[in-house]
């Protein structure tokens, strides 16, 4: 949220821009070998030498496509993102159009914390420095998204403040031990969010 308390004005994440076929290829191919590394060693065993030996490419390649370790992280989280977005943006209701929108905000807070969940280690290995944290496209959109419910609502409150509040509880699984991130503890999570919501918005 900007200093003037307004939500920014920004497009969903959207495709990927066009990019040579040769160095889509290789994209893929250091985006699957990260994956395996992450599934069969967790976050820590992604290194930049060890990610480049798993794709079979320079370690210079690894550098100037992702930059860092946490723009590996980042770019792993995109199609994560772009999926989630489709769900919330055009898929079936209550999650997409054609519900109510207190049933769509308790339905996408239920859904963003359980993907919250599942990628936090990603999510926290990936994280930007706080001054940039604000301006992460997935996190405005999903925003813009609260925003956009809550006026449909027709709630009369300070809307970007309480979107703006409501994504912060939204991050709760981020702030959790792994080994507290059980299915129990998400549904709990969910639970909470949907009597927040409805006491809101009543």
């Amino acid at each position: 949220m900007d200093p003037h308390g307004l939500l920014p004005a920004r497009p969903p994440i959207g495709p990927q821009p066009p990019e040579r076929s040769d160095a889509a290829r290789n994209r893929a191919r250091l985006l699957d070998a990260a994956q395996r590394i992450v599934d069969c060693e967790g976050i820590a065993g992604v290194t930049m030498d060890g990610l480049a030996a798993e794709a079979g490419v320079g370690k210079g390649t690894v550098f100037r496509r992702f930059g860092s370790r946490a723009g590996v992280f980042a770019a792993l989280l995109d199609d994560v993102e772009r999926e989630f977005q489709a769900r919330f943006l055009s898929g079936p209701p209550p999650l997409g159009p054609g519900a109510d929108p207190v049933e769509r905000l308790v339905a996408f807070g239920r859904a963003r914390i359980e993907v919250l969940a599942r990628q936090a280690p990603l999510m926290r290995a990936a994280e930007r420095p706080v001054e940039e944290r604000f301006e992460v496209p997935a996190r405005v959109v999903v925003e813009v998204h609260i925003a956009t419910l809550l006026r449909q609502s027709g709630v009369e409150l300070d809307v970007p403040v309480i979107a703006f509040e409501l994504l912060a509880v939204l991050e709760a699984p981020l702030l959790l031990p792994e080994a507290d991130l059980t299915p129990a503890k998400i549904i709990r999570l969910g639970d909470g969010w949907e009597r927040l919501v409805r006491a809101l918005l009543r």
